[in-house]
């Protein structure tokens, strides 16, 4: 029971968090509910995508090559991941005439990965216990919260920009898969005995940190520009 209850804590805070920063006009609870277990529902084609690849490139992956690495953390797992969270974005919060602000992309957007990375959370915990539950609670959930701010922040901006509807919407896909790549990258690397003998594992960790607190000040500086943005949306729809 502890392990689950350390397994779900930081997704429900981070949700929580970002809940209080929507200060203007708040999405329905419902909806907020939804996004969290369709982000649960979008691990299933990540992991038959991540599957499928491994099956048909087994031989690619049996390497030890860092570009091997490289091509697994972006192209594999960070794409399978973050597309499938997307589309649950794209196709069911983005389409809500409720989404009438640009931080609502930043809410739906971590809701959803959330949802996903609660779910990855619950799994992992339960498999490697106590020490697993005490990391992933202070890194890997949070880094998954910074994927979902930096994609919805450009769909936010896609919402209200229709010229650049398009180039936003691939933008925040294309940024949330550099930073969970990158992030994964560099522990993937750690399990490359070639590269360990020149750089420790510690200092592969302290890469994957880095990538995430870089992330995180994007993310923290994309709510607030979204936190500004809706305020003057909302002052303008109730002409204040």
């Amino acid at each position: 029971m502890l392990l689950l209850a350390l397994a779900v804590a930081p997704g429900i805070a981070i949700m929580w968090y970002i809940y209080l920063k929507d200060k203007y006009d708040r999405e329905p609870l419902h909806y907020l509910i939804v996004s969290f277990f369709l982000g649960m529902l979008s691990t299933l084609p990540a992991i038959a995508i991540q599957m499928g690849s491994s099956y048909v490139l087994g031989d690619v992956f049996a390497g030890d090559s860092i570009g091997m690495y490289a091509f697994y953390a972006f192209f594999i797992v960070a794409l399978s991941e973050e597309f499938s969270k997307y589309l649950m974005l794209r196709y069911f919060a983005y389409r809500k005439k409720e989404f009438n602000e640009p931080f609502d992309g930043i809410v739906y957007g971590v809701m959803i990965s959330m949802g996903f990375a609660t779910l990855e959370n619950i799994l992992y915990v339960q498999q490697h216990g106590f020490g697993t539950a005490i990391v992933r609670m202070f890194v890997s959930v949070p880094a998954h919260g910074t994927f979902g701010i930096l994609m919805g922040y450009y769909v936010g901006l896609a919402k209200f920009a229709r010229p650049n509807q398009r180039l936003f919407l691939w933008r925040g896909l294309a940024t949330a898969v550099f930073f969970h790549g990158a992030f994964d990258f560099f522990l993937f690397l750690q399990q490359n005995t070639k590269v360990t003998v020149i750089v420790s594992q510690g200092l592969l960790a302290g890469a994957a940190i880095i990538s995430f607190l870089i992330a995180a000040r994007l993310s923290r500086k994309a709510i607030r520009l979204h936190q500004e943005l809706s305020r003057l949306d909302f002052e303008k729809r109730n002409n204040i």
